[in-house]
């Protein structure tokens, strides 16, 4: 059998760790400078529990996308809330700040997108 390409990247395979500045939630970093040499995107995979989330932050000098795969959430900017079903997909401006909160009873799964690559690093977050 052959070896796993280094550009494929399976979900079982990835730690997760807690982000800063989240609630109830576990990341793992599927693409990104450590697994793949990705220099300009960074994709997530996030779990996040019922009423946890992210608290009110931006990130400067980042876009970020949040694309739903299963549950439901509020995505909240600029002093608006919208409620999201699996299939939608928002998008948070660098320098804005957002909220994201689930409100289904089952844990929501989603793919979060940062362009350039967040890398959790305090330096690029304002709370």
């Amino acid at each position: 059998m052959s070896k796993t390409p280094r550009w494929l990247v399976r979900e079982a395979d990835v730690p997760g760790y807690h982000p800063a500045n989240h609630v109830g939630t576990t990341n793992r970093r599927l693409i990104g400078p450590d697994t793949v040499g990705a220099k300009g995107v960074e994709v997530l995979l996030g779990v996040i529990e019922k009423n946890q989330g992210a608290l009110p932050h931006a990130h400067p000098g980042i876009e970020q996308v949040c694309y739903l795969l299963s549950g439901t959430a509020r995505a909240e900017m600029n002093g608006e809330a919208v409620d999201m079903v699996a299939g939608d997909c928002c998008y948070f401006p660098p320098e804005l700040p957002h909220k994201f909160t689930v409100t289904s009873d089952e844990p929501a799964r989603l793919l979060v997108i940062y362009s350039p690559p967040y890398e959790e690093r305090p330096d690029r977050v304002i709370r």
